[in-house]
């Protein structure tokens, strides 16, 4: 082991969901998947907290961490379960301490949520498999995102929602938007991120996630048909999503890869 440096940042990942059977199998749970996409090496420490099942950091450990990840979840961030009202006021106590925190889908809503803004269903319905988001670089006053001096003007991400952010809270600014929905990002400052798809999704989790929707007749049998078809000639941008949320937890000076558009642009759900 190397010499430990003066200080070992440390992350907490807020756990939304409970870990699928196959994601247990195959990743050992969503924290090695999250960890994996978000994380380093070295010099860095990730706790997780299962808040769905009421697991919450202590209040007086929340300072000692650089920054906090909100997962999706299969819940309503608008509803009123308790763990989720307790995470609202968790995240409004992390926001007046201006700790960093990702919002991921469900994420991204609940952090809306607790900070005044408003989540609904999408009346267009679900969205799954994979969607080009539109990133409005020249609109956003983050920091982060001009470390990233390869960023192209759109990336594609994979999504499974079929809730929504529909308005975003005060002082909040979109800086991304597809053509399924309005806020696919938002941020307050540099030190809120809400991201509605998923950028730590690799394809075999969503048609895994797909296969549970089918069994609990939560989709039809030919949306979901479609959205395999199309995930079969193209690819999420996923190096690129995760160096985004990397320099926004960290601050660091990663770049996208190089974008080059193709034929598969067009292809997108």
């Amino acid at each position: 082991m190397g010499i430990m440096s003066e200080h070992k940042r440390r992350y907490a990942l807020l756990l939304a969901a409970r870990d699928s059977e196959y994601v247990k199998k195959v990743y050992g749970g969503y924290f090695n998947v999250f960890v994996a996409a978000f994380g380093e090496e070295v010099e860095e420490r990730w706790d997780s907290y299962r808040v769905v099942d009421g697991e919450f950091p202590d209040m007086n450990e929340l300072q000692d961490y650089d920054g906090f990840v909100v997962s999706g979840s299969p819940y309503d961030a608008y509803g009123d379960d308790n763990w989720i009202l307790e995470l609202c006021v968790l995240l409004q106590t992390l926001d007046s301490m201006q700790k960093k925190i990702l919002g991921i889908c469900f994420g991204h809503q609940v952090l809306s949520r607790a900070l005044g803004g408003r989540v609904g269903k999408s009346q267009s319905g679900w969205d799954i498999g994979l969607r080009k988001v539109e990133i409005i670089q020249k609109f956003s006053p983050c920091r982060f995102l001009e470390s990233l001096t390869e960023i192209p003007p759109a990336l594609s991400i994979i999504e499974c929602h079929q809730d929504e952010v529909l308005e975003v809270p005060m002082g909040a600014e979109v800086i991304a938007f597809s053509d399924k929905t309005g806020v696919e990002m938002f941020t307050i400052g540099d030190h809120i991120l809400g991201i509605q798809g998923h950028p730590e999704y690799s394809k075999d989790i969503l048609n895994n996630l797909i296969d549970r929707l089918l069994n609990q007749d939560a989709i039809e049998i030919g949306l979901a048909e479609d959205v395999r078809s199309k995930l079969e000639i193209a690819e999420p941008d996923r190096k690129c999503w995760q160096e985004i949320c990397k320099a926004f937890l960290k601050g660091s000076d990663n770049q996208c890869p190089k974008y080059v558009l193709s034929t598969e642009d067009v292809m997108f759900s």
